[in-house]
C-alpha cells in the first residue's frame, strides 16, 4: 500500500530556509508516511530549485497558484501544505499519522513557534495561540494537513491558498496537533518586530498582514 502523504512546499527565494524544512521531514520518510515531497518554485532567483532537486524532492515551477499546481501533481490521498519557512518538530510524524488514521473528515495544523530567542517571539506565539483557539484560524505558516477529498470539497477546482482553505473549513473541522511548526523569524527580526496597528480583525489580522505574504 503506497504511503498516504504528499507534502507540498510553495517556495520563493527560500534557499535560506528550505534545507531545514526538508530535513525536518525525514522522520516521515523513515516511518513510510510520506509518498512524495513536491517543492513548488514560484520563480526563485536563488538556489531554491537546486536545493530541492539535490534532496530528492520533485520540483515544479508555478509562479501563480502554487498550491493548486502542487496538488495537481500530488499522488497521495492526504496533503500537507507546508511553507518553506517552517521546520516541523520530530514528533510531527506520529501526530500526523494518528490524525490520518482517525480523523478523515477534519484538517489539522501545527503549533506555532518562531526560531528566535527574542522575548517578542514568545509574545507573538502566545497571541497567535489565543486567537487560533478563539477563532479556529491558524496562520498560513502553521501548515495545513487535510485529505484530498476534503481539499476537493473546499477548492471546487478554484484557485486557493491556505487562508482560503482555513476559512472554508471553519473551526469545527480544524484540529491543532501536538507538534510544532518552527518558523523563521527573519522578516520580523529585520523589521524590528514591528507590526501594523490592529484594526478590524484585531491582532489576528496584523499577523496575517505581517506574515501572510506569498502564501
Amino acid at each position: 500500500m503506497p504511503a498516504p502523504l504528499s507534502i507540498i512546499i510553495p517556495a520563493l527565494d527560500a534557499a535560506a530556509d528550505l534545507p531545514l524544512c526538508l530535513e525536518s521531514l525525514m522522520p516521515g520518510l523513515e516511518a513510510a508516511l510520506i509518498r512524495e515531497v513536491i517543492v513548488v518554485d514560484q520563480g526563485s532567483t536563488d538556489a531554491t530549485v537546486k536545493i530541492g532537486q539535490a534532496t530528492g524532492a520533485r520540483v515544479i515551477i508555478a509562479k501563480d497558484q502554487p498550491i493548486r499546481a502542487g496538488v495537481a501533481e500530488a499522488r497521495g490521498d492526504w496533503l500537507l501544505i507546508l511553507p518553506a519557512t517552517a521546520a516541523l518538530s520530530r514528533e510531527w510524524t506520529e501526530r500526523a499519522g494518528d490524525h490520518i488514521d482517525t480523523r478523515p473528515g477534519k484538517a489539522a495544523f501545527f503549533e506555532l513557534r518562531y526560531r528566535s530567542d527574542d522575548r517578542r517571539a514568545r509574545a507573538l506565539e502566545k497571541d497567535a495561540a489565543r486567537y487560533s483557539e478563539k477563532l479556529g484560524q491558524p496562520l498560513p505558516e502553521q501548515g495545513l494537513l487535510l485529505s484530498r477529498d476534503l481539499y476537493e470539497e473546499l477548492s471546487g477546482g478554484s484557485a486557493v491558498d491556505i487562508s482560503g482553505l482555513v476559512r472554508g473549513l471553519g473551526r469545527e473541522r480544524l484540529i491543532q496537533l501536538n507538534a510544532q511548526a518552527r518558523v523563521s523569524a527573519a522578516d520580523l527580526e529585520k523589521s524590528g518586530w514591528k507590526r501594523p496597528r490592529p484594526s478590524g480583525g484585531g491582532y489576528w489580522r496584523t499577523l496575517f498582514a505581517a506574515k501572510g505574504k506569498g502564501r
